[in-house]
């Protein structure tokens, strides 16, 4: 029961650092554009081998 008190806190401590983090990625607007990815995939320009140097 003892280990209880140093995991709570922690476990909120931790899903607080969480939610801080999210919030601060939706405000730094780092998923801005969801469709950006799903559109560039299929465009005819789209080349999927790695450039080779």
């Amino acid at each position: 029961m003892n280990v209880l008190v140093f995991l709570i806190p922690i476990s909120l401590f931790l899903g607080g650092l969480g939610l801080v983090a999210f919030f601060w990625f939706i405000k730094s607007q780092q998923f801005d554009d969801p469709q950006g990815d799903a559109e560039r995939i299929l465009a005819k320009d789209f080349d999927d081998h790695p450039r080779s140097e």
